[in-house]
């Protein structure tokens, strides 16, 4: 058993390439919707749509999210820019 003296704090979080990430996620999902749309008229006698329409949304979200991590790594770089010019240089 653990006793809580034996935890520890949690590591900072890791940073990759998070808009890469997102990019190429969001490639996948529309190139798997580009993918199922010959079969649109098997799906739909099948009752199976939703697999192309999942595609689709995913790949519309995964615009959503491209637009947020390329804003939020823009703020990253002039906050680091910002206190990079702020902090006195070293005599």
């Amino acid at each position: 058993m653990w006793k809580k003296s034996e935890l520890r704090a949690a590591p900072a979080p890791l940073e990759g390439p998070v808009v890469g990430t997102i990019t190429g996620g969001t490639v996948i999902w529309f190139v798997l919707f580009l993918a199922q749309l010959p079969f649109y008229g098997w799906y739909a006698d099948h009752g199976h749509t939703w697999f192309l329409w999942t595609c689709l949304a995913g790949g519309g979200l995964g615009l959503l999210g491209v637009w947020y991590v390329r804003k939020r790594d823009a703020a990253i770089k002039r906050a680091a820019a910002t206190t990079a010019a702020a902090a006195p240089e070293p005599s």
